[in-house]
């Protein structure tokens, strides 16, 4: 089997996992890394046996297919247009860019050049919520709470767009309706951005999501609860458990799905070089981002005004 020759832009927390998991999937071959941090990624690529690169133009783009972009988010639309516009397939990590503008010209130009443009909304290949999207029908109201200690990263953004964009991106796709309206606060706590923010979207079938984010908490969280007709659904993405709740003869019964724990981010990869290899339509699409970014910079145009 032919290898997919792989490049990883920012080898920071993410995209050292990004290179590291390439390193175990059977049909890819990480040619090469990039970081502005020389030291630091230089010892990485070495280690990998990847050739090292301080500047992404740099990289021989004939020796290359594909390409994971981990840097800062306001670097995502200068890093994939670049790509793109060379003919390189892009996995963009999450959001896709900071504007809509921008994500319209990353999908433009990837639909023009049959190009693979896959975002990293790593949640969708959780092997828990992937066991639950099949049995989710017409919900009636979601809940979701995403918290952690703060990250000390990604501190570009602020928290709507570094985790509530995850739960956005799910909503979205479970919902299946177009939003009505959007209710949202946000605290600056360590930032000058939202670093704790809350968000209640009404949408025109009558669903209402009310969503939690928080990069300063005391632990971590990764939950969402999905309420049916006669049925609640609880998940855990970090246990990567679910349990459902149902009503029946005047009782409630619970049980636990039966669930094979899987790495999140090797199943997306292994999804995104599927998709370069045989021409398929990514999981998260570009056009999927953009939905995702949309909501989210009304969430924040809310909070901030």
């Amino acid at each position: 089997m032919d290898k997919i020759k792989v490049a990883v832009i920012g080898t920071g927390a993410l995209g050292t996992k990004h290179a590291k998991n390439y390193k175990l999937i059977e049909n890819a071959e990480v040619i090469a890394l990039c970081d502005t941090d020389i030291y630091k990624a230089q010892n990485f690529a070495n280690e990998l046996g990847a050739a090292f690169f301080n500047n992404f133009k740099k990289i021989p783009l004939d020796k290359i297919q594909a390409v994971s972009i981990c840097v800062p988010t306001k670097m995502h639309f200068k890093v994939a247009k670049y790509f793109l516009e060379n003919k390189i397939h892009c996995l963009v990590e999450k959001p896709i860019t900071t504007s809509i503008k921008q994500a319209d010209i990353l999908i433009k130009i990837a639909q023009e050049n049959n190009l693979v443009l896959q975002v990293g909304h790593i949640e969708r290949f959780n092997s828990a919520f992937q066991a639950i999207q099949d049995i989710i029908i017409e919900p009636k109201f979601i809940e979701t709470h995403r918290l952690s200690p703060f990250p000390g990263r990604s501190l570009d953004v602020g928290a709507v767009l570094d985790i509530m964009i995850h739960d956005i991106d799910i909503i979205l796709g479970l919902v299946k309706s177009q939003v009505k309206h959007i209710d949202a606060v946000g605290v600056k706590v360590l930032t000058e951005l939202e670093d704790i923010a809350n968000a209640r979207i009404t949408f025109e079938n009558g669903c209402i999501a009310n969503l939690t984010a928080s990069r300063v908490s005391d632990e971590y969280m990764r939950k969402i609860r999905i309420f049916l007709a006669n049925t609640y659904i609880s998940l855990d993405y970090f246990k990567q458990e679910a349990f459902i709740y149902k009503k029946d003869s005047g009782q409630i019964t619970k049980n636990e799905l039966p669930i094979e724990k899987e790495e999140s981010l090797r199943k997306e990869l292994i999804s995104f070089l599927d998709c370069v290899i045989n021409h398929k339509t990514p999981l998260v699409s570009g056009v999927d981002a953009r939905n995702a970014l949309s909501i989210a910079l009304k969430i924040i145009k809310k909070i901030h005004g």
